[in-house]
């Protein structure tokens, strides 16, 4: 089993269409550009960036994730046919004694439609779930997010019960819908 640690080089994964990849500095412009849309932004969880300098930030913290003591993966997506990076993945806050994480992920408008998140996400959990030894992956959706709603029930995810006002941006309080996925479960 390859060690998903820090010390090992990044993760790089494909699918028919996309590279998953580090986010690197070069990708900060990109990176601005979904994180500053509001739309794009609208149920991720965080508000939106204001400035370009926030960007850097975000690839800094992403790529720490490897160091931390519950380390996570934080992928770039990139078009094989080349680009801008086009959203990311991760799975983050590994609990390896529960063998859970959580997972996240955004994609710029310009991408939404195309099944892309699903193709990058049926990537990611089997690495997960092999690499990172995990036994449960979850995540947390708004419930008005009925593109992702459908996107991880596709993927096996189950809906497990709704944490009231859990989340807070645009300052206002938000309900999250908790699902999960086991092992066990997933179809892929």
């Amino acid at each position: 089993m390859n060690d998903p640690e820090p010390t090992n080089p990044f993760p790089t994964l494909e699918t028919e269409r996309l590279v998953l990849r580090e986010i690197v500095a070069a990708d900060a412009p990109a990176l601005f550009a979904i994180h500053s849309d509001v739309e794009a932004m609208r149920w991720f969880g965080t508000d939106p960036l204001r400035e370009a300098a926030e960007a850097d930030v975000l690839i800094t913290r992403f790529a720490e994730w490897r160091r931390q003591p519950n380390p996570g993966t934080r992928w770039g997506l990139q078009r094989k046919s080349g680009g801008a990076l086009i959203g990311s993945c991760g799975l983050f806050k590994w609990n390896r004694g529960w063998k859970s994480c959580t997972l996240g992920y955004e994609l710029a408008a310009s991408a939404w439609g195309e099944g892309l998140m699903g193709e990058a996400l049926a990537r990611v959990l089997p690495w997960g779930f092999e690499q990172m030894a995990l036994h449960r992956i979850e995540a947390m959706i708004h419930p008005r997010n009925a593109p992702s709603i459908k996107l991880v029930r596709k993927l096996g995810f189950v809906q497990e019960g709704c944490a009231r006002e859990a989340g807070y941006w645009l300052g206002a309080h938000h309900d999250l819908l908790h699902f999960g996925l086991l092992r066990t479960e997933f179809p892929g």
